[in-house]
This record gives C-alpha cells, sequence and structure tokens, in this order.
C-alpha cells in the first residue's frame, strides 16, 4: 500500500471556508475524532453544531471550551446509546430542533471488540439471540440516525444554493471483512463469526465494509445529497488505547509492516474537515471512499467494497432492520 499520510501542508484554520448558516452533526463528538472536529470547524461561524454521546460531562465540558471563545455558535449534546436503534431514534428526534441540516457526520464507533450482542440483538455470536455490537453500533445506528434526519437533509438539498453531505468514517481495516463481504447468513440466523484473536478484527472488517458500502448505496439512490466514506488515517484515540493488549499488538506491528505513523486525533480529523467544509461539491466523487487528506482513493477498495449489487441488498435488509422499531 502506498504510504500517504496527512498532508503536511494542510491548515483547516486557513482552509476551511465560512460556515454561516450551517447546521452540522457530529455522532461520537464528545471525545476524539468527532470533539476535534467540533473544535476545528467551530471558528469558521456554524449556525449550531449537533454533538452525540453517553457522556454528558465530557459533552458539557466541551460546549462549554467551544463557546467560550465562539459563543455566538449555537450547540446541542444529545445523549445517545449507540447499542440501542430505539434509543437513537427517540433521542434524535426529541433532541434535534433544526429545519435544516447540512452536513452529517458519522464518526463515532468501535473496534475489534469481542462478541457482545448489541442491545437490540445483531452480530451476536455468544447467545444467537442479537447482532454484533460493532455491526449493530458502527452501521445499523448509523443507518437509523441517517433515517430519522433524512427528511431534513432532503429539505436542505432542495433549498437554492444547498450543499449536504454524509460523511461515514470507515477504515482500511475493512479488508478484515469474511469472505462473502456482508454475511446476511450470520446476521439473519445470529450465528457466530470467527471467535479467536482475530475474530474481533473480522467482525471489524464487517462492520467498516458496511460504511464503506452505505455511503455508495445512499449516493445512488439519493444523488442531491454527496455521500462519502472516509478512512481517517491510523490515529492515536482511546478506541485504540483501551483495547487489550493483544489488539494493541496486532495494531502496531500492523502499522510498523505498512510504514504508517499514528495521527493525532487532531490531524484524524482533517479528512472528514476536508471532506465536510473545505472540498468544493463539484470536486468530490458522490458516493466515494476518501483517504487522508482528500485523496479519492477507489484504487484502495476490492471487489467487495465496490460491488454495487452487495450495497443494494446491504440496503435493503438495513431497511428490513430499522423498519421494526
Amino acid at each position: 500500500m502506498k504510504n500517504i499520510q496527512a498532508r503536511a501542508d494542510f491548515d483547516p484554520v486557513k482552509e476551511v471556508p465560512s460556515l454561516e448558516g450551517k447546521v452540522l452533526f457530529i455522532t461520537g463528538g464528545t471525545a476524539g475524532i468527532g470533539a476535534e472536529t467540533a473544535r476545528t470547524l467551530a471558528p469558521h461561524g456554524p449556525s449550531h453544531i449537533y454533538i452525540t454521546g453517553r457522556n454528558r460531562k465530557a459533552a458539557d465540558t466541551l460546549i462549554g471550551d467551544i463557546q467560550k471563545s465562539y459563543a455566538s455558535v449555537g450547540m446541542t449534546f444529545i445523549e445517545v446509546d449507540f447499542t440501542s436503534l430505539s434509543s437513537v431514534k427517540d433521542n434524535v428526534q426529541k433532541g434535534f430542533k433544526h429545519e435544516r441540516l447540512d452536513v452529517l457526520m458519522c464518526t463515532a464507533g468501535i473496534m475489534a471488540s469481542p462478541p457482545v450482542l448489541s442491545k437490540d440483538g445483531y452480530e451476536t455470536p455468544t447467545d444467537h439471540e442479537t447482532p454484533e455490537i460493532q455491526f449493530a453500533t458502527n452501521h445499523l445506528a448509523h443507518a437509523m440516525l441517517i433515517d430519522v434526519l433524512l427528511p431534513t437533509l432532503l429539505r436542505t438539498a432542495r433549498t437554492p444554493a444547498s450543499d449536504v453531505r454524509i460523511l461515514s468514517t470507515t477504515s482500511m481495516g475493512y479488508g478484515f471483512h469474511p469472505g462473502n463481504g456482508i454475511s446476511f447468513a450470520e446476521l439473519d440466523s445470529r450465528s457466530s463469526m470467527p471467535r479467536f484473536m482475530l475474530g474481533g478484527w473480522v467482525r471489524y472488517g464487517h462492520s467498516k465494509l458496511a460504511n464503506i458500502l452505505y455511503p455508495a448505496e445512499l449516493a445512488r439512490r439519493y444523488p442531491e445529497i454527496t455521500s462519502l466514506s472516509i478512512h481517517p488515517g491510523v490515529v492515536a484515540t482511546d478506541l485504540m488505547y483501551k483495547q487489550d493488549w493483544q489488539t494493541r499488538w496486532f495494531i502496531h506491528i500492523t502499522c510498523w509492516l505498512q510504514g504508517l505513523k499514528y495521527l493525532t486525533p487532531h490531524q484524524g480529523c482533517w479528512n472528514q474537515v476536508y471532506c465536510a467544509a473545505v472540498a468544493k461539491k463539484e470536486e468530490l466523487v458522490n458516493g466515494g471512499f476518501y483517504y487522508p487528506v482528500g485523496l479519492h482513493a477507489p484504487d484502495k477498495l476490492d471487489k467487495a467494497a465496490t460491488d454495487a449489487n452487495l450495497a443494494g441488498r446491504l440496503w435493503e435488509w438495513t431497511q428490513g432492520v430499522l423498519q421494526k422499531f
């Protein structure tokens, strides 16, 4: 793999244009890349920033820090448990108050976790009752969020000079996905994926592949919205540091073999910031996969990640799940 790191010359302070009047929504906005994205975009004057998470104290601290310097930027924290689709649907419906939404950034996620069930039951190799929590959190929760906010996104897209975008954070770790791409048999039957050391990575790859396919299908179905999948790079956040030692060791060895360096959380938000606010709409490939910073990189996708039929099947399967809530 070609070693492309965060652009040394990228300066969001200078390159991000005015965001006056825009409403932004960032999941996982209380820490890591999500929080850094909010901190980076706030100085450019958006009308309002929504952030989600489970840590109200961290949210209050972030909002206080931002509004101390940028009092004109409205901010709202919506407390959401991404392991529960009901929580996502109900809390976002209650908490989102605007008539427009310009940019939705689906940043929240978990990585290489053990085979634990979500509260609703998707991707679950332990008791065969629900789906595994990585697929539920990384894909289904964001699909529910998009479903709830889609009418507002489409209404905004119909306004003059609109530029509506949905960004889904994925990872080059998508390549650990099962051989058949999206394993619908496991998802539907609740049978288990591998539970050995790399089993968590297979499940992670499964969910991150979905984070590539779903935006591509969104772009086909709703071309008036720019939908992208975003790889932030290998970022030194709690998502990595709170892993067990075997997982941290695997990450270190993999990065060493590929010559990759860890990015800071601030650098880790650059690709998302670039695609959300810096790149002009006409410069972006709708449905595309973006490597840091701002590089459209279809050559980094395998056959499964570019399979339109698989993306369509994932869409239909996902809609079937969402309609139960």
